[in-house]
């Protein structure tokens, strides 16, 4: 029987809420506040909770390449972002020519490929903003020798992407697919990634149902332990079997389900200097810690 995630709260919901974004640099975990537009860093050390960078404009998701360097998901500047030292520079905003939607979420791998999820977050970007690109889909930046990024459409058959993963192999793009809408299907998918960079066709590891309503959520943002499942956010407390963290077997089996005691998570990585415990960001506003059974893996550090 898996033992219960007894989860501790960090930060309560605040009056600016919405946190997202976690992740672990070997030291610190940083997270983003998105509508405060800062991006937050806790110490575990000392327990302190402080303000890593202002004026990120509504960044979302955060990620390490293997060098460290950080990078996010900027929803109100629709692009996506490096963090440098004392700047924040602009990878990419367009695509062929229009303004991308509200870059969601990223994943890197070792070529240093930024793999992202371009959906509509209508509260992430300025009102009467309006959609150029005419789908919600899943793109990959390529660097170049001058410093520069290509933008390529990898998948055509989203409906909404939101969380996005590759495989500690690099062979495999795992992403959630995660309208809310009627009949649209929420699935978490594996891609398999091609020698040349594009993706073949998808597989369902797990679909979620609908309610009475038609509705349901299915994951936010996943991160991976170092056994290669995935470890998930997903669910909330209108439908189902409530806010979750799900941990799923590359094939897709449910290996054990925890509640989360908040209506909506978003987000999660693990930290620490055994990489044991859990980070857990919410809609709310929450930031929660919680010691688990599983050990983390991130390509970094």
């Amino acid at each position: 029987m898996t033992a219960q995630w007894n989860f501790e709260l960090l930060v309560k919901p605040a009056a600016v809420p919405l946190t997202e974004g976690p992740v672990w640099d070997g030291e610190f975990l940083f997270f983003t506040h998105i509508q405060a537009s800062r991006i937050m860093c806790y110490d575990p050390k000392s327990g302190a909770i402080t303000v890593a960078r202002e004026g990120t404009n509504r960044t979302n998701g955060l990620a390490h390449d293997e060098q460290g360097r950080l990078y996010g998901c900027c929803s109100g500047g629709r692009s996506v972002v490096r963090f440098d030292q004392d700047t924040i520079t602009t990878l990419c905003d367009k695509f062929e020519g229009k303004r991308l939607n509200t870059p969601n979420d990223l994943a890197i791998d070792r070529k240093g490929r930024i793999w992202f999820t371009n959906p509509v977050n209508g509260g992430n970007w300025d009102k009467g903003s309006q959609m150029e690109v005419d789908h919600q889909s899943v793109f990959r930046l390529d660097p170049q020798p001058d410093g520069q990024y290509t933008i390529t459409r990898v998948t055509f058959d989203t409906v909404m992407p939101n969380g996005i993963l590759v495989s500690q192999d690099n062979h495999t793009l795992y992403v959630a697919e995660s309208n809310y809408a009627k009949g649209v299907p929420r699935e978490l998918r594996a891609y398999p990634i091609k020698d040349d960079g594009s993706l073949g066709s998808f597989t369902t590891l797990f679909t979620w149902g609908e309610d009475a309503r038609g509705i349901h959520r299915g994951i936010d943002g996943m991160c991976l332990d170092r056994d290669g499942n995935i470890v998930a956010t997903n669910g909330w407390d209108t439908a189902g079997p409530g806010p979750l963290i799900t941990v799923f077997a590359p094939s897709g089996r449910v290996l054990e389900t925890h509640p989360v005691p908040a209506k909506m998570p978003t987000n999660c990585c693990f930290g620490g200097a055994d990489m044991t415990t859990l980070f857990v960001t919410t809609t709310q506003g929450h930031f929660f810690k919680v010691k688990t059974n599983r050990v983390g893996w991130a390509m970094y550090p």
